[in-house]
């Protein structure tokens, strides 16, 4: 078993980065043509769909620095935990405004809490970072992010799968190696589980090629926008439940309640792999 050092790892919080940027036009075109969800595409200066700043903002290192696993080698930014997997488990955001296609952004990143704690699977370390993004000096979008490091897949050690919800408001969506690809391309994400099926199921243990977290998400963000009266979002929380795989379909439900909308996806078993909330 991986021994970690958590002191040592926490000496990354406050570490914080800084980046500028902007949504191209034809960067939001080519996310309408990935999503294939008859979205809309906002032009110049319109405000961006829900998680569509997910297309700024990539992690650009040289190939030299890259890790096994096609992210930047851990250690600068994010601390160097010493586990093989790597996940984004969760996120929460409070909009306080949109951006716009086109307008300058800045963000400020911080490593905001690292933990440790036992799974089925072994031992997990969480690394929590905070985004702040803002247009002409103006907040947008305050974002947690919630990355899982843990170990490599062992037999027996999935946590068992829980069954998801009907709902009267439900879309099925194919997955295929197309759409992950072009999602990696657009978000510049190297991440070889996405894309390198022999990496993915020879390395990491995966039966196929694992669908994007941010992905998922964004397709229940997309739900929402097409739900009726549900008012500008200023709120949104997701939690990955269990993987997705490019050989699968995902089922994407939504339920109004209390000023509220819930959502959720399910795979082509009905087993529950994202839960999410908007207010």
């Amino acid at each position: 078993m991986t021994s970690i050092d958590l002191s040592y790892l926490r000496q990354w919080i406050g570490r914080q980065a800084h980046a500028a940027d902007s949504v191209r036009p034809m960067a939001a075109r080519q996310m309408a043509a990935a999503l294939s969800r008859g979205h809309r595409v906002p032009a110049q200066a319109e405000e961006l769909p829900l998680l569509w700043h997910w297309l700024c903002f990539p992690s650009i290192a040289d190939g030299s620095e890259l890790g096994l696993d096609g992210h930047p080698a851990r250690g600068h930014f994010l601390p160097p935990v010493p586990l093989p997997r790597r996940m984004w488990a969760a996120g929460r955001l409070a909009l306080h405004r949109a951006p716009r296609i086109g307008e300058p952004l800045r963000r400020e990143s911080t490593i905001a809490d690292v933990k440790a704690k036992d799974g089925c699977s072994g031992p997990l370390v969480f690394v929590t970072v905070r985004h702040e993004i803002e247009a002409d000096g103006q907040p947008c979008i305050t974002e947690w992010q919630d990355i899982v490091y843990r170990e490599a897949a062992k037999p027996g050690a999935e946590s068992k799968p829980i069954l998801a919800a009907e709902a009267a408001l439900c879309e099925t969506v194919p997955l295929n190696t197309p759409l992950l690809f072009r999602y990696s391309a657009l978000t510049f994400n190297g991440h070889r589980i996405h894309y390198d099926r022999d990496y993915a199921t020879g390395v990491e243990g995966y039966p196929g090629l694992v669908v994007h977290g941010p992905l998922v998400a964004t397709l229940l963000a997309g739900l929402l926008e097409r739900m009726a009266n549900t008012g500008p979002v200023r709120y949104f929380e997701f939690r990955a439940v269990r993987p997705l795989f490019d050989f699968d379909t995902v089922t994407l439900c939504a339920e109004a309640r209390d000023g509220a909308v819930s959502l959720w996806a399910r795979n082509g078993s009905g087993h529950l792999a994202m839960s999410a909330t908007a207010r």
